[in-house]
């Protein structure tokens, strides 16, 4: 994932957060323009580890949601996984597994 990816992926989840680029800013102790800088394709302005995590969290996601390679399916994903692992039927993962492998 690239700068670019970032900020595109900090646009994503603050849009499925349902806040704007200003209220962002706000929340996690920033000036107001903050996020509306950072978003800014042209701009070379980059956020540091702590502030990116800090978006992360005030926007409800998880760093591991935010770097999943596809985050429109993360949830789904997840699900299947956390399922998988409560199961303690072998034959039922591994039929999983069988199922997944030929579609």
């Amino acid at each position: 994932m690239d700068k670019k990816d970032i900020i595109e992926r900090i646009k994503q989840i603050r849009y499925n957060a349902g806040l704007s680029a200003r209220e962002l800013s706000l929340r996690i102790g920033k000036n107001e323009a903050y996020i509306s800088r950072l978003e800014s394709v042209k701009d070379s302005f980059e956020p540091s580890i702590s502030t990116l995590l800090d978006i992360i969290e005030v926007c409800n996601s998880s760093p591991i949601e935010f770097f999943y390679e596809n985050i429109n399916e993360f949830k789904q994903d997840k699900n299947i996984l956390d399922l998988l692992k409560k199961s303690k039927n072998d034959k039922i993962k591994n039929a999983v597994i069988q199922i997944l492998e030929n579609t």
